[in-house]
This record gives C-alpha cells, structure tokens and sequence, in this order.
C-alpha cells in the first residue's frame, strides 16, 4: 500500500490558492493544481514535447531520452520528493511536465540559435517561452488566450531557479510584459514544491543522460569509475553481482543514484527546514535562500558528474556536428520567414496582419519556430531550403 502523507503547513495549500487571473468556476473532482496539471498534459505544447530533443536529436536512436520522456521522468522525482515532505504533489508534477515546454526544436543548441537571431528584438529564453505558451499561445479555451494557471504554477514556472531580480541581467520582455497584469513576485524564491521540482530537474537528467551516453558508447562504464558517488555506486554492484549484464548493470545504477539523490535532497531541506522555522508557504518564499536543496557533499557530486558530461558528452564531436547543423536550420528557418512571411502558414499570416511592426513579426516568428518538433523544423526546412541536418 503507498504511503500518504498530510500536507506540511510550509506547502501549497490548494485551498489557499490565489487564484487564477480569469475567474472561472473551480472542478468539484480535482484540486485546482490537479487541474492545471490536466490543462498542461492536454496541450499542445506537451504533446510536442514527443519529437523535441533531449540530448540526442530523433533520427539518432528511438530509446534515448526527449523532452517528454524527459518530463515524465522529472514529474516522478518531483512527486516522491514533494510527498515526503508534506508539499502539495499535484502542484510540483503541473511544474515538472511545464518546466521545458519553451524548448525549440534541437535543444539547447537551437535555443541558442534562436536567442542569436532573435538578438536585436529582446532575444530569446525558453523559461520566457515557456510562459507564453501558458499565458497565451495555448489556444484552447472561449474565454482566454493561454491556459489560465494558478498563480502558484505560473510563479513557480517563472522562478523555478529562484529570484529573477533585473539588476543581474534584463528580464526577457515575455516576464516583464506579464508580470505588469498580474505580479508574479519576481524578488523573492518560489514555493517549496517549484523548488523540488528545479532538483528534480537536475536528479533526472544527470542520471538519464548518463544512460544515453553510455547507450550511444560516447563513454564506457570504466570511465566513470573514477567520479565520486557514481563510481563506488558501481563497485557495489560489480561486487555483488559479477556476472550482471551490462544492460541491467546501467539500469540498477541509474535507480540507486536517484535513490541516493532523493534521499540526500529530502534530508538536506528537512535540516534547512528545522534551521529557518519556516511554517508557511510565504515562509518559503520569503526565505532568502533556497529551502530545497542538495547536502554540500551531493552538490559537489553533483558538479563533478555535470563536469563529466560536458566534457565527454555535451562537447562530444558527435553532438558538435548535429548542433552545428541544427543551429544552421533555426538560423535559416528564421531568416526566411523574415524575409519572406507569405511563407508561413495561413493561420500565422493573420496574427500578422494584427502585429505589423517588425520587432512583433520577428517575435512571432520566434514563437512558430519555437513551436516545432526537430522533425516538423527538418521538414520545413527542406521545404523552404532543401537539405537536411
């Protein structure tokens, strides 16, 4: 039978919500973050989320990782984590299956592409993309652009890494354009649930991009004998089962190193917890520091195995020639449009005809390419300029 645990007084009440922006008559079935959770797995943009890159680009192999995979897996991190420490579950998993709904086609490498092309009209950031869709390029509902969310999940979509504070660096003009309706308190930290859920982030795909790199032999399993936490991790394996097949081997090592990182996450922020006195979820927020987080030991684990994987994975040679390519197809996509907007869908060219000014073209255009599945952008960029990545 699973264990249940009643809320925290520190967590997200979903009776204490502060609402929506559009006021509409609440579910008598599902709390209102089970509801936006609904709202999110229902959407477009989740959806999209089957064909857009993790680490490996689709054509590469049908078991690595993408952002949906990806999302599931960060939701059930998130859950564990949030269940144990009285947090609202529902609030953290709308967070975790959100978190990277802004991603373009290709990952990382075509967000930079976009952001560059994208430079002199206010540049581009996928957590920025990401509350767009929310708030407004969802197109669902008779009586709202967007999805219509909480103010708790938006909050904890705009500040999942903390405060975003203006003096630091400009905030993307998405956040400044919405924060002027409704405040979504930018100064200080999020809820504790959308601080789970930015570990979660970090638990799965540290773990799960060791599984694709070793299942894309970018890296053996002897090299990673010499990184802490990981290393000892397969000693105990290897000693206690010396004929384990490889495959199993990376499975049973994938589990005990989310294993060990939930646990040291859930017992660091029980020890923050008891320090701070936090007793509300404004106590959170309030706090001045991250609540959740990693014992310094686990973080310094964690730097060491990030370390790795830039240098023998994210820079492979490898994954350079496919972000090379891919950078070119955002770049070129971007620059025929602009060039040449009659070449956008119909349904494009009339939120054309209302946003005539070119900074609001360019934007819109972004949000299209934005919008693409690596395997919609590859057609379309045959379409537009032949080749293929």
């Amino acid at each position: 039978m699973a264990v249940r645990f009643a809320y925290a007084p520190f967590a997200c009440h979903p009776d204490a919500s502060r609402g929506r922006l559009h006021p509409e008559p609440e579910s008598p079935t599902r709390s209102v973050y089970q509801r936006d959770r609904d709202r999110i797995i229902h959407s477009t943009a989740f959806r999209r989320l089957k064909h857009k890159t993790q680490v490996f680009i689709a054509h590469e192999g049908d078991h690595y990782r993408t952002r949906l995979t990806h999302s599931l897996e960060v939701s059930q991190v998130a859950r564990s984590a949030s269940r144990v420490l009285g947090l609202d579950e529902d609030l953290a998993e709308a967070l975790a299956l959100a978190h990277d709904l802004g991603h373009t086609p290709f990952g990382h490498a075509g967000e930079d592409a976009l952001d560059a092309v994208m430079t002199p009209y206010g540049g581009f950031d996928h957590n920025a993309q990401t509350l767009r869709i929310l708030t407004k390029l969802e197109r669902r509902y008779a009586e709202f652009d967007g999805l219509n969310l909480t103010w708790e999940s938006l909050e904890g979509v705009v500040k999942h890494n903390g405060p975003l504070l203006p003096a630091t660096r400009p905030l993307p003009a998405a956040i400044v354009e919405y924060v002027a309706v409704q405040d979504l308190e930018l100064a200080t930290y999020p809820s504790g649930e959308a601080q789970v859920a930015a570990l979660a982030d970090d638990i799965a795909y540290n773990t799960h991009d060791i599984e694709d790199g070793l299942r894309a032999n970018i890296f053996a399993l002897d090299d990673l004998l010499e990184l802490p936490l990981v290393g000892p991790l397969i000693e105990t394996i290897t000693t206690r089962f010396p004929s384990l097949e490889r495959g199993r081997l990376v499975h049973e090592l994938s589990r005990r190193l989310i294993d060990r990182m939930i646990n040291d996450l859930i017992e660091e922020t029980r020890r923050r917890l008891a320090r701070s006195g936090a007793a509300s979820a404004d106590a959170i927020r309030a706090a001045g520091t991250p609540i959740v987080g990693f014992s310094p030991e686990m973080h310094a684990h964690q730097q060491s195995l990030r370390a790795f994987l830039y240098a023998r994975m994210y820079t492979h040679f490898r994954q350079q020639r496919s972000h090379r390519r891919a950078r070119e197809i955002v770049t070129d996509l971007f620059e025929a449009f602009m060039g040449e907007p009659a070449c956008l869908p119909t349904e494009w060219q009339e939120r054309l005809e209302r946003t005539p000014e070119k900074a609001k073209t360019a934007r819109l255009i972004a949000d299209y390419i934005a919008g693409m599945t690596d395997r919609f952008a590859l057609d379309e960029h045959k379409r537009l300029c032949g080749g293929d990545i």
